[in-house]
């Protein structure tokens, strides 16, 4: 029982080894690979960065790149960037275009608050009688401090929707 349990922790360490077993390479499009299967044989050797079974994290950089490559693996990078910003030129475009039409809507009913206040105090204003119905359903006139008190309330609504 004293032998087993350090064969089964070796084990288990020498299977853990064969994930290690991975390919890392670079495709077409400049994105990183990784597989426990080679690369297609249409990758060529300069793009693949660690093979099964070598040492330390990934080959050697190639010499310094000439003046075309680095021109050649931005134009992918630019095409993803490119696809990425028009995503988020759609999604800024359909924000802006929500936003606008929630200042539409508020302002619609701004105008609407307003044109009812101003109709309500014209008919305050006007000196005829107003009556109003009470919580027990009864009908009220207002007096001089009700009709004064109206007055005030209406103003501050066309002060606040009125610009």
């Amino acid at each position: 029982m004293n032998m087993i349990r350090p064969l089964i922790v070796l084990a288990a360490c020498l299977y853990a080894l064969t994930a290690s077993a991975q390919w890392q390479w670079l495709d077409e499009d400049g994105r990183k690979v990784f597989s426990d299967r080679p690369p297609p044989a249409h990758v060529p050797d300069k793009n693949i960065l660690k093979r099964p079974g070598s040492r330390g994290s990934a080959l050697p950089a190639p010499a310094a790149p000439s003046a075309p490559a680095p021109a050649a693996a931005a134009a992918p990078q630019a095409g993803v960037d490119k696809s990425l910003q028009e995503k988020r030129k759609q999604a800024e475009a359909a924000e802006a275009a929500k936003r606008k039409e929630e200042e539409e809507r508020n302002a619609r009913i701004r105008a609407e608050n307003c044109s009812r206040a101003q109709k309500a105090k014209t008919g305050i204003d006007s000196g005829a009688r107003i009556a109003r119905i009470n919580e027990k359903g009864e009908r009220e006139f207002l007096d001089e401090g009700g009709l004064a008190a109206e007055s005030q309330r209406l103003q501050t609504i066309i002060n606040e929707n009125c610009r």
